[in-house]
């Protein structure tokens, strides 16, 4: 019995398979390219841009938001998430000298939203759902 080396292995190539190559390599053209269009400014995906603010401060948040927001809507997206979290392990419930609701970034994030001269007209803010982050996330429309 002859051994045989994997230099001497012979394959062989059906006729339809032969056939299917030769009309795949005249057709090449017409392949898609996923890589000719990558740095061209395309749309933007399904996917709602995140932002997420847990551990900032107040004001460190309203810079964020605001840089985030420009950004998003200069990409053309429409809608984004931004999480703030609910607050629960905030220390301002230690304070009674601070107000909780102006505080929390739970709700002074929508408030400096609502009150940011360079966004009036331009967002619309709505709850986000459970799936998203509920009650300690909400979702900003951006208009052109």
């Amino acid at each position: 019995m002859a051994h045989q080396t994997s230099s001497e292995k012979k394959y062989s190539v059906s006729r339809k398979d032969k056939e299917d190559w030769v009309n795949f390599t005249k057709k090449i053209n017409s392949v898609y390219d996923k890589d000719v269009n990558l740095d061209q400014k395309s749309e933007p995906s399904n996917k709602i841009p995140k932002l997420d603010l847990h551990g900032n401060s107040l004001d460190q948040a309203n810079k964020i938001v605001k840089k985030f927001i420009n950004h998003t809507r200069e990409l053309g997206y429409k809608k984004i998430l931004i999480v703030t979290g609910k607050g629960l392990r905030s220390k301002i419930h230690e304070d009674p000298y601070r107000s909780k609701s102006m505080n929390t970034l739970k709700d002074a994030i929508p408030d400096f939203i609502k009150n940011e001269e360079s966004f009036k007209k331009k967002v619309e803010i709505s709850p986000a759902s459970k799936k998203d982050g509920g009650e300690g996330a909400f979702y900003v429309y951006l208009r052109k």
